[in-house]
């Protein structure tokens, strides 16, 4: 295997496998549904939006620009308030932190489809994401309830959770946006869905978050031994007491943490970039370097590409990791993504060639299946991230702090990728193809940065 030496191998394949609590895992990976679903569902009808909201005042160049803020604005906001629920639900437990952050995605969700401004656009998905903190919260909990050689069959599942939400996102988007347009004969009478043409699909994320509400409340156990009631909260006296029973954030920031999550970072910031470019990609007009898609074809391919690699992870994560190690599997997922992001040019080469024929689907199919790289390095990462934790009482402070930062990467990548599309389209730098190259040489300065950076042992768990 090339790459990185699997000197942990060894020691994986001896680690016996105990007794997994899938019923509550199966509610996690089913709550890990709802950062992706809800941020992935404008995907498809994204670029038309902003063009129908004159914004790019009819500069095709510009969508870009608009579309990356859009989808930028989410993770930025989920940033600013994903540690502070990561440390909060290490006091007061898990579960009140992921009820308030179901509640916090439903209405911002309905906000988005009643908006007609940019500017209402870009608030409600602030609030959607500052709201959602869960996604620190929900990875904290699983060390919690099992043993850590079980955690690399858990981690082979959660990509596949993550996929699925960015499968049907699309699917949604792109199926029941402008209703009164598609299905004329069942919403053509609906004077409201013609005024707001966006917002069938963004009813749909609150119905889903309530059914999670339901299966947290009754079905998901608390994880956090002896969690200070949420009334207390708000008496000092209390709060300073509860307080010193934490573990100090200076013990959090240590070195392992930090190569951690600054790899996790790494690899969200290209993966991001990728997901960013796919469907502007995909929606812009061939004469402009894309294939001219439609919304629906868009979420069709996306939603195929999401299953693919989801089912790849689940069914090929564990038996990798077990067989290469941490490491092994975090590089060689990187290598094996690289070509993917000239499967953009080599698509429009053929599309502009010879039409939509069979080998431009199959090269379309190829850069899904290199996406399957992206997965096999966040489950790696994330074995590093857990056993980086001083403790396990600071688990949720731990990953609400890399989430913090694969949500302040994500804010910036789709954002720059989109941008730099923009750009490269505008200018026609190296014919339109800068962003691809850009993207490649930064991956393969993280190749080469990991061998020195990764230690090539996971450390021991907390």
């Amino acid at each position: 295997m090339p790459g990185v030496d699997c000197e942990e191998t060894p020691l994986l394949g001896k680690t016996k496998l105990t007794s997994i609590p899938w019923s509550q895992v199966l509610v996690i990976l089913f709550l890990l549904l709802a950062e992706p679903f809800t941020s992935h569902i404008i995907s498809p009808f994204a670029p038309e939006l902003i063009r129908e909201i004159g914004i790019t005042h009819g500069n095709e160049s510009h969508v870009g620009y608009y579309v990356g803020m859009l989808q930028s604005s989410f993770f930025l906001s989920e940033a600013v308030g994903v540690f502070f629920w990561g440390r909060l639900s290490d006091r007061i437990g898990r579960k009140p932190v992921i009820l308030l952050g179901l509640a916090g995605m439903s209405v911002s969700s309905l906000w988005f489809g009643l908006s007609k401004s940019f500017a209402s656009f870009i608030l409600s998905r602030c609030l959607c994401g500052v709201m959602n903190g869960n996604a620190g919260v929900i990875k904290s909990m699983l060390p919690e309830l099992t043993a850590t050689e079980n955690l690399p069959v858990i981690w082979g599942c959660m990509p596949l959770s993550w996929t699925l939400g960015a499968t049907l996102g699309p699917i949604v988007g792109g199926y029941l946006f402008r209703p009164a347009v598609q299905y004329p004969r069942i919403f053509g009478d609906f004077q409201f869905f013609k005024t707001y043409p966006y917002f069938l699909p963004c009813a749909i994320p609150p119905m889903f978050c309530a059914i999670a509400w339901v299966a947290v409340f009754y079905l998901l156990k608390e994880t956090v031994k002896s969690p200070v009631p949420i009334s207390h909260i708000f008496r000092v006296k209390s709060q300073q007491r509860e307080a010193s029973r934490g573990t100090p954030l200076r013990l959090v920031l240590n070195s392992r943490v930090i190569i951690s999550v600054g790899h996790y970072a790494f690899v969200a910031l290209i993966e991001v970039a990728y997901r960013a470019i796919q469907p502007l990609f995909f929606a812009t007009p061939i004469d402009f370097g894309g294939l001219g898609l439609s919304p629906p074809s868009i979420g069709n391919l996306l939603a195929g590409a999401g299953a693919l690699t989801g089912i790849l992870q689940l069914l090929f994560f564990s038996s990798i990791h077990r067989r290469w190690g941490s490491k092994a599997t975090f590089v060689n997922g990187l290598i094996g993504s690289l070509p993917m992001f000239f499967t953009f040019p080599i698509a429009h080469l053929l599309v502009g060639m010879y039409g939509f024929n069979r080998l431009l689907w199959v090269f379309i199919v190829l850069q899904s299946i290199m996406s399957f790289g992206y997965g096999l390095s966040f489950g790696a990462i994330f074995m590093y991230i857990n056993a980086a934790a001083p403790d396990r009482a600071s688990l949720g402070t731990t990953h609400g702090l890399s989430q913090m930062m694969i949500s302040l990467v994500r804010a910036i990548g789709p954002a720059s990728a989109n941008g730099l599309f923009s750009l490269s389209i505008e200018h026609e730098y190296l014919g339109g193809n800068l962003v691809y190259c850009v993207f490649f040489v930064m991956t393969c300065i993280g190749v080469v940065a990991t061998n020195y950076l990764l230690p090539q042992k996971v450390w021991n768990q907390p």
